[in-house]
C-alpha cells in the first residue's frame, strides 16, 4: 500500500479520537529493518519529548519499529513525555497500556525473526549465485554488458580493452577518465567518468569473467570475458599499491620517488623555489629524514634522464630490463600470497588490540609477514612494469618519436620500469649550470 494511503488511514484514526493533527513523520524507502538512521523517526522522537506532540498514530506497528531497541526506546521516550495516548490503524493493540505494550514487543520479536531469516535466505541466495558464477539480480547496468549484465556490449568492451591497456602502461585514472569526457564517451549510466567510478570498472573483477563476491573472486562467470584474468590481477596489486592511497594530487614531477641524494641516500623529494620554479630536494625537518644539502632543478633532470632512457632503449637492452616476468600462474600465486599476508596483519592487529599480544611480540610477527608482502609486491610490479614498455618491445625508436605525446604518468611508468634510482651528487660551488656529471642512474637488470 502506498504512504499517501497509509497517510489517510492515520489521518482518519485521528479524526475518530478527536486528535488535532500536528505533523505527519514519513520515511519513504528507509527501512526499518536496515538499521540505518530514519531521519522523520528521530524528529517525531524530538517532538514527543518536547512536547510538540502528545499522542502518536502508526499505520502499523512495524511502520513504527523493526528493532525490539527502538521499540523499548520508543517506550520510554513517551513514558518520560507523559504520552499514553497511542494507536494503530491495522491493530487491536492499545500500546497506552502494560498489556499493549507486552504484546507489541511479542509482535516485534516475531518481525525481527522474519527479517532475520528473509536476509539469512538473501545472502544464501547470492553467495549459491556466485559460486555458480551467475549474476546476481537488480542493480545497474555494468559497463561493457547488456541489461541482461550477460551480453557484452562491443564498443564499451573496446574501451574496457582501451582503458586496461593504458592502465597498465602506466596512464594515471585522472588522465584516462578526463581524455573518455573529452571523447564523449559515456558510463553506463550516462554520466560523466569520474577517477573513481573508472577504478571499480577496471578492479572488478567481473570484467575479466570472473565472479566476485564479497571482494574475492570466487568462480568463472558464466558471461564472456573482455580482458584477461592475468590482467585483472595486475589492474587489482596496481589499485592496491599503498602510494595509491595516499596520493590524490595530479603528477607534475616526473622523477618523484626515483631521485635519491648521493650524501644521505634518502629519496629527494618535490620541493619548489618561492617564485614556483620546479625543483627536487633531499628534505631535512619535522617528519623528514634528509640531509637538507642536495637540490636540483627538474626541468634539467627530467630532460636528462629521458634523453638517457631513450638511450637505454634503442641500446638494445630492453629485453634484459623485462626479462623475468612473472607467467600468469605466477602471478595468481604471488597475488593470492600477497591477500593472505594483508588478512594476516589485520588478524594480528586485532590480536594486539584485543591485548593478547605485547607489542614486541606484534612486532617480531609482523616482520616476517611484511618481508613476505613486499617479495609479492614486487613480483606483481615486474608484471605490470613490462606493460609500460610493452608499446616499444619492438620498436624501440617509436618511444622517443612518441615521447613527448605522452601522458606524464606514461612517462614516469616507462622510467620506473627501466631505472631503478638515480643518484644526485652534490653540486659544485659558484656553479649554476646544470652539471649532469652530478647525476648517476642505476638500471634494473
Amino acid at each position: 500500500m502506498g504512504v499517501s494511503r497509509q497517510l489517510a488511514d492515520c489521518e482518519e484514526l485521528a479524526a475518530s479520537k478527536g486528535w488535532t493533527i500536528a505533523g505527519r513523520y514519513v520515511d519513504d524507502d528507509v527501512s526499518a529493518y536496515s538499521g540505518r538512521l530514519r531521519p522523520q523517526y528521530a524528529r517525531m522522537l524530538d517532538d514527543l519529548r518536547s512536547g510538540v506532540i502528545n499522542a502518536v498514530v502508526v499505520y502499523h506497528l512495524d511502520r513504527l519499529h523493526r528493532q525490539p531497541k527502538e521499540l523499548e526506546e520508543f517506550f520510554d521516550v513517551c513514558k518520560e513525555a507523559g504520552v499514553d495516548q497511542l494507536a494503530s490503524v491495522t491493530g487491536r493493540i492499545d500500546l497506552a497500556n502494560a498489556d499493549g505494550q507486552f504484546m507489541a514487543r511479542i509482535l516485534g520479536a516475531v518481525a525481527k525473526k522474519e527479517s532475520d531469516d528473509k536476509s539469512r535466505r538473501i545472502r544464501r541466495k547470492h553467495e549459491e549465485l556466485a559460486i555458480r558464477g551467475r549474476p546476481s539480480g537488480g542493480g545497474s547496468r555494468p559497463f561493457g554488458y547488456e541489461a541482461d549484465k550477460l551480453r557484452v556490449v562491443p564498443a564499451e568492451a573496446a574501451v574496457i580493452k582501451e582503458c586496461a591497456r593504458r592502465f597498465l602502461a602506466g596512464e594515471s585514472l585522472r588522465s584516462i577518465a578526463l581524455d573518455l569526457n573529452a571523447r564523449g564517451v559515456p558510463t553506463s549510466g550516462g554520466g560523466r567518468w569520474q577517477p573513481q567510478s573508472l577504478r571499480r570498472m577496471l578492479a572488478s573483477a567481473r570484467i575479466s569473467g570472473q565472479r566476485e563476491h564479497k571482494g574475492q573472486i570466487v568462480a568463472q562467470a558464466e558471461w564472456p570475458a573482455i580482458i584477461t584474468p592475468a590482467e585483472t590481477l595486475q589492474i587489482r596489486a596496481l589499485l592496491a599499491q599503498p602510494e595509491r592511497r595516499t596520493s590524490n594530487g595530479v603528477r607534475r614531477y616526473l622523477l618523484a620517488g626515483i631521485l635519491t641524494c648521493g650524501r644521505c641516500g634518502e629519496k629527494l623529494i618535490a620541493r619548489p623555489r618561492a617564485g614556483g620554479e620546479r625543483r627536487y630536494a633531499c628534505a631535512s625537518g619535522p617528519g623528514l629524514s634528509g640531509c637538507g644539502r642536495t637540490y636540483l632543478r627538474a626541468e634539467e633532470a627530467e630532460q636528462f634522464v629521458a634523453e638517457a632512457v631513450i638511450r637505454r632503449m634503442r641500446s638494445g637492452k630492453l629485453a634484459q630490463a623485462v626479462e623475468g616476468t612473472p607467467a600468469d600462474p605466477d602471478l595468481q600465486r604471488w597475488h593470492e600470497q600477497l591477500e593472505a599476508d594483508e588478512k594476516q596483519l589485520r588478524e594480528l592487529a586485532d590480536l594486539w588490540g584485543q591485548r593478547e599480544l605485547t607489542m614486541s611480540e606484534w612486532r617480531a610477527a609482523k616482520a616476517p609477514i611484511e618481508k613476505r608482502m613486499t617479495t609479492a609486491r614486487k613480483a606483481l610490479s615486474r608484471a605490470a612494469r613490462s606493460s609500460a614498455l610493452d608499446p616499444y618491445l619492438e620498436n624501440p625508436e617509436q618511444l622517443e618519436r612518441d615521447w613527448s605525446n605522452l601522458d606524464l604518468s606514461q612517462q614516469h611508468a616507462i622510467v620506473s620500469a627501466l631505472v631503478d634510482h638515480v643518484s644526485v651528487g652534490p653540486g659544485r660551488r659558484g656553479y649554476s649550470r646544470f652539471d649532469e656529471s652530478r647525476l648517476t642512474p642505476f638500471w634494473r637488470p
